[in-house]
Parts: C-alpha cells; sequence; structure tokens
C-alpha cells in the first residue's frame, strides 16, 4: 500500500528525532576527541567495488544487496556498509600521499535485503571510524578504546569486549588446509551457501548462523592455532595495548566478522541486553582493502555500529535520554492590532535566537494558553487592545504562573537573558 513504508524501514517521527540528534552528536564529540574527522561517500556505488571489497563469498554480496542498471546500463549497489566507499575515496582522492595516518568518521545510511528483526532492518543507519596508514596495533587498540569509551559514554551495560585474530593471507592457507580436512567428512550436511564457502573461504562456515553448521564445526581448527608470528605478535601487541589502557576483553576464537576483508584484529562488543542478536559494535583490521580496490599498499582499521541497535540497547539499559525544550516563548493574541505587534515580536525573538511560536489555527485566548501548556511553553508573552494602549506586554512564566509587565522596548532583552 502506498500508505505503507516498505518492508524492513522505519519512519523517523518527530517523537524520536530528539533521540538520534543525542548519539549523533555525541559520536561526533568523541569523534571530535580522539582526532577523527568526518567523511561523507554517495549511497551508493559501482557494484564492483563492494564485490572487490567486502567479498563475493559473503551473505552481503551474494544475497543482500540493493543492485540495479541505472541508465547508462552501469551496475549500482545502494552501499551495504561503509568501509569500501570511505577506502575508495581514500584511494580516489590520493588521500595516501597526504601525512599520515588519516582518521575518519563517518554517519550513513546502509541496505541491506535481509529479513527485517529487532534492530535489523533493509535500510538501516550506522556509525564507523577508519584509520589509514599504520601497522602499529596501537591504531587497533584505539579504535577499540573509541567504541569502548562511546557505549560507556551512552550509558551500555553488560557489555563485553571480544578479540580475536583472523590472520593473514601467509598464515591462512594452513589454517584454511586443517579446515578443509576437518569438514570434508561433513561436507554433505553442510548448508547449501557453506558449502560454496568450502571451497572459496572456509573460515567463513565458522560464522555460518545455521545451527547445524554450528555443530559441525564444533571443535574445528581455530586460526589462533596457526598464526604466523607476525601476526602471533600482533596480537600480543594488542592484548598488551589493551592491558595499558585498562579495557577489559576476552579472546574470543570464534569471532570472523561477516565480511572478507578483514586480517588480524577482529573485535565486537556483545551485550545480553537485546536477545541473541546481541553484537552492538564490530570491526577489525583490513591491511589488504585499500590495495584491492586500486590503491597503494595501505593498513588500515576501523568498526562499524548501528544506531538503531544502539538505540534498543540503551532503552534496555534503562537509558533516558533528555527531550530538549522545543519552545521558549509562546506569544497570545487578541485581536488584529494585537495580531501584528505580536508577528513583529516573534520575528525578533527569533531573530535574537529564541525558540517562539504563535497561535495559527485560529484559536481563541482560553484555548491559545492551553495550548502553549500542551507545547511545554516557558513563558507566553500576552498582548491585547490594552498592552497596545500601555506600550506594555505581559509575560507569563508558565511554571510558576507569576506574571508580570514589561516595556515594549525593553521585552526582547528580558526574554533573551
Amino acid at each position: 500500500m502506498l500508505t505503507n513504508a516498505p518492508k524492513g524501514t522505519k519512519d523517523m517521527l518527530p517523537q524520536q528525532a530528539y533521540k538520534w540528534h543525542y548519539i549523533e552528536n555525541a559520536f561526533a564529540e568523541i569523534c571530535r576527541r580522539y582526532g577523527f574527522e568526518e567523511i561523507r561517500t554517495p549511497v551508493f556505488e559501482h557494484t564492483e567495488l563492494f564485490q572487490r571489497g567486502v567479498g563475493d563469498t559473503t551473505d552481503i554480496v551474494q544475497k543482500e544487496m540493493y543492485t540495479f542498471k541505472d541508465y547508462g546500463n552501469r551496475s549500482i549497489t545502494l552501499k551495504p556498509e561503509g568501509t569500501s566507499p570511505v577506502v575508495r575515496a581514500f584511494t580516489e582522492h590520493k588521500l595516501y600521499a597526504g601525512v599520515q595516518p588519516n582518521k575518519f568518521y563517518y554517519n550513513i545510511p546502509c541496505f541491506r535485503y535481509e529479513k527485517p528483526q529487532s534492530g535489523r532492518l533493509r535500510e538501516f543507519h550506522q556509525f564507523g571510524i577508519e584509520t589509514f596508514g599504520t601497522m602499529d596495533m596501537m591504531a587497533d587498540a584505539e579504535v577499540i578504546a573509541h567504541g569502548y569509551d562511546f557505549l560507556n559514554e551512552m550509558g551500555i551495560t553488560d557489555i563485553e569486549l571480544r578479540i580475536n585474530s583472523v590472520g593473514c593471507p601467509t598464515c591462512r592457507k594452513n589454517h584454511r588446509e586443517a579446515l578443509r580436512k576437518f569438514l570434508e567428512p561433513k561436507y554433505d550436511e553442510l548448508c547449501d551457501t557453506c558449502k560454496d564457502r568450502y571451497e572459496r573461504n572456509p573460515m567463513r562456515i565458522i560464522d555460518c548462523k545455521s545451527p547445524i553448521c554450528q555443530e559441525l564445526v564444533a571443535g574445528a581448527p581455530m586460526m589462533l592455532d596457526y598464526l604466523c608470528d607476525d601476526c602471533k605478535d600482533a596480537f600480543e601487541q594488542l592484548k598488551s595495548n589493551l592491558d595499558a589502557m585498562g579495557i577489559e576483553y576476552v579472546v574470543d576464537p570464534g569471532i570472523v566478522r561477516g565480511l572478507d576483508y578483514y586480517t588480524k584484529t577482529a573485535f565486537e562488543f556483545v551485550t545480553t541486553k537485546i536477545g541473541a542478536q546481541g553484537t552492538v559494535c564490530g570491526g577489525g583490521r583490513y591491511d589488504g582493502l585499500v590495495e584491492e580496490v586500486g590503491g597503494p599498499s595501505t593498513p588500515g582499521v576501523g568498526y562499524g555500529l548501528g544506531k538503531e541497535r544502539l538505540l534498543l540497547t540503551m532503552e534496555a539499559c534503562g537509558v533516558e535520554i533528555p527531550e530538549p525544550d522545543k519552545t521558549d516563548v509562546f506569544i497570545a493574541v487578541m485581536g488584529d492590532e494585537a495580531k501584528s505587534a505580536g508577528l513583529k515580536l516573534m520575528r525578533q525573538l527569533r531573530n535574537a535566537g529564541v525558540a517562539v511560536q504563535m497561535d495559527i489555527m485560529g484559536r481563541n485566548i482560553k484555548n491559545q494558553f492551553k495550548y502553549a501548556n500542551r507545547i511545554n511553553a516557558k513563558k507566553t508573552v500576552v498582548i491585547g487592545a490594552d498592552e497596545i494602549a500601555n506600550n506594555s506586554f505581559a509575560i507569563k512564566d508558565m511554571a510558576t504562573s507569576e506574571q508580570v509587565n514589561v516595556p515594549m522596548e525593553e521585552i526582547v532583552a528580558e526574554l533573551t537573558k
């Protein structure tokens, strides 16, 4: 029906807008403190970017992308995640040629065709940060600390940081062979998606959501046991950096993340507050992604955080977001002359930065006061024939019902104190 939003999408009504503004402002502020600068990329990109960046063995590329041909017969995709577009912009504008590191944050809509569920929609909104240009595990620890601090500042409790290493192409080769050998006798029982993963990227089978596949991979060889010396050292450095920051974590060998571009560090923040789908924030390192999309070899690390899931988790944790004042002053008028004076005053006050409203529904004076109460106006200015004759307006404090008369020439100064 034309009067229903498409499945998997939601309207943000004025009653909820202040909550979104609250978390968006808080995220921008913590990014400022950490030295991340905002970057904005298009809502859609060339489909090949996600095929090469996200990886064609992922559920996103295989099943979930909104892809279409434009009038120039080009394959275009609404972005399903934020990292690949930032990598494309980093490469296209040759930001790698400047002083490193480059540190970006973004606040974007994303689109994935999947079954809608609590906190997971087909159009969803995401925060993210990315750091480019350094192999130092301090960058990984800083990215994790950023997420840790932000979630804590948003009042989220019962949160657990889980970390893992998914290795590099060198050590993955041995793990891939061991994993295939382990799964070979169970191949026929795998789901169709995992049968495809068996050949192309068997580590993704560990991340399969099918209960059957989860049983089949129980006891499977884990990447941590096959790390090369470089990846092993990097993981130890990460843990040492987190320890130095006083950030608690759990090593979880089962974390592989859902995107093919991750190398070495992989992490998730998990909570019990929103049921089985408990991951609030996740990310990791992707040292080959810039090169994969056509840039020079440049390491990177970052995370993504869904705004809908964040708000859902905050609500589950009992966080009350303060609702801002909407109306400072309401101007109640009686008669056409008073209306003209009210319009002039409203203009002056708005230009002075005051939030002002005036009746536009033709209400009588009694109902104007009722409306002022309904919109929680702090003060009401009353203008009628007597006020104009005396060159003095009445100001009523709506909380205390106290009323004072103020000369017309002083009214703006009084209300902007």
